[in-house]
């Protein structure tokens, strides 16, 4: 039994180098993104698509791969996930222009997305009690967080000392260490229901869908909302769905199983995580912008802020869990979120004079309120599906998070830029200038777009903040019953 237990936490072990891996690749490849341009000789715009290719890749496969590892092994799909993003990575560090990066950097995406969901659903059935599994999801979202922290500490060092195709090239080692790990200690799962026809049609279908909403909302602030290419993108994007859930809801194996739709606990927690991650994403982009632009701080020190960010997360996480059979999970949620709404509050009080405290505390309280409940949505999602598509619907979990994040920023990106044009026009509305020399009106002109931009960044933050408030009162709407082993119950009504 004692053997049992270890090599429970060996697994667990095992898809937390994994997880970290994927996700610190993500980190370090944004410091690196500079010294590529220059490498390159390409601009900001274009510099863009390296993450947009990733996000849209990422988006595209994450279901796939879901309902992949559910019919064909989890194990096997993780191990070829890993293998690929070994390669991938080793190829993005070889990449000699733009072209050839954004191709490897897709073949990173196609492998990292397989781990969200295979991970999820391996953790799931290896820890069947409530309360282990619970722990175990919370020592492993804890390891999104410790990305965070360790990306700036390893990437700046690796860039500024071996250049930036090293932050591709060190995945070589560190992925050989946990595709050894994944080959010795994860076992076989897969479904009860054995596969008759993999739903190739309901994949390309949503592939084509997520595709045209994600660049959709990426290009939308450049290209402008009410532009025709972003308004055929959304209805076409609309279109490929549709077509989706015609194709799957007839499908004997289908991609997405619209049956968790009819199960109310499984919705209002995809509602509350699509809404936590609009506003938590879409204000907390914003922060080293202003960190650089108003209080002069270089990337470095920008990214140091974040550190006590990732350890309220990985410090919080495994106390939400432990609160599985204690609480009811919507409580966990609920307040949790407020909480994150709090942090979130407290960067209006941001201004051109702020120090780095007036950062790190609000991003500490927002981290670890948002780290409370991570745990929390995961185990439901867990509890409440057959342990054979566990993989297929947290694939949606994912899905749902991904372009909840594209959202956010592709909003807020818009209600800031909109915020201070309309700052100016009220400023230069209710300002008086006595003095109408060049260099006064120069001198007046700045500190006008300076204060409109800093109003702007305040009306964001409110509307993030607001936005969790929001979530957290969904979240009391997420109606799941504890029974006394700790195992989730669901209520249909």
């Amino acid at each position: 039994m004692a053997d049992n237990d270890r090599l429970k936490w060996l697994i667990l072990l095992t898809v937390i180098v994994g997880t970290f891996l994927g996700r610190l690749d993500q980190t370090v490849v944004s410091l690196a993104v500079p010294k590529i341009m220059l490498d390159f000789n390409i601009t900001t715009s274009e510099a863009g698509w390296i993450a947009t290719a990733y996000i849209l890749a990422n988006a595209v496969f994450v279901p796939v791969w879901g309902k992949l590892g559910d019919t064909i092994g989890r194990k096997k799909v993780y191990v070829w996930g890993f293998l690929i993003f070994i390669v991938g990575s080793i190829l993005a560090g070889l990449s000699w222009d733009l072209g050839s990066m954004i191709v490897f950097r897709i073949i990173q995406a196609i492998a990292s997305s397989a781990d969200y969901p295979t991970a999820m659903a391996i953790i799931s059935v290896t820890f069947r009690d409530g309360k282990q599994r619970a722990q175990a999801l919370g020592l492993w979202s804890a390891a999104f967080a410790a990305s965070a922290v360790f990306g700036p500490l390893i990437g700046g060092p690796l860039i500024d000392n071996f250049g930036w195709r090293s932050v591709f090239l060190v995945n070589l080692p560190v992925g050989l260490i946990g595709l050894a790990m994944a080959l010795a200690f994860i076992p076989e799962s897969v479904s009860d229901r054995k596969s008759v026809s993999f739903d190739w049609w309901g994949a390309i279908t949503l592939g084509i869908a997520l595709s045209l909403l994600v660049f959709g909302l990426d290009r939308s602030y450049d290209w402008g909302w009410t532009s025709l290419p972003i308004v055929l993108c959304f209805a076409s994007s609309g279109f490929f769905l549709y077509i989706f859930y015609l194709i799957d809801s007839r499908h004997p194996e289908p991609m997405v199983d619209f049956k968790y739709l009819k199960i109310p606990a499984f919705v209002w927690t995809l509602v509350n995580n699509f809404v936590v991650f609009m506003g938590m994403i879409g204000g907390i982009f914003l922060i080293p912008i202003f960190d650089q632009i108003f209080l002069g701080y270089n990337a470095t020190e920008t990214g140091l802020q974040f550190i006590p960010m990732a350890f309220c997360m990985v410090l919080a996480a495994p106390l939400g869990a432990s609160l599985v059979g204690k609480i009811q999970p919507r409580y966990v949620i609920a307040v949790s979120t407020f909480v994150a709404g709090i942090g979130m509050y407290l960067f209006t009080g941001l201004d051109a004079r702020s120090s780095p405290f007036d950062i790190v505390i609000p991003i500490s309280v927002m981290a670890f309120g948002m780290g409370f409940a991570m745990a929390q949505r995961t185990g439901i999602i867990a509890a409440i599906v057959p342990h054979e598509e566990i993989g297929s619907a947290s694939a949606v979990l994912a899905l749902v998070r991904n372009i909840a994040g594209a959202f956010g920023i592709a909003i807020f990106a818009t209600l800031l830029n909109d915020s201070v044009e309309n700052n100016m026009l009220a400023l230069s509305a209710h300002s008086v200038v006595n003095v109408h020399t060049p260099a006064v009106l120069q001198m007046v002109s700045g500190l006008m777009y300076l204060d409109a931009q800093i109003l702007a960044y305040r009306t964001v933050f409110i509307v993030s903040a607001v936005l969790l408030f929001i979530a957290a009162g969904l979240a009391l709407l997420i109606d799941v019953k504890e029974t006394p082993e700790g195992e989730e119950v669901i209520l249909d009504s």
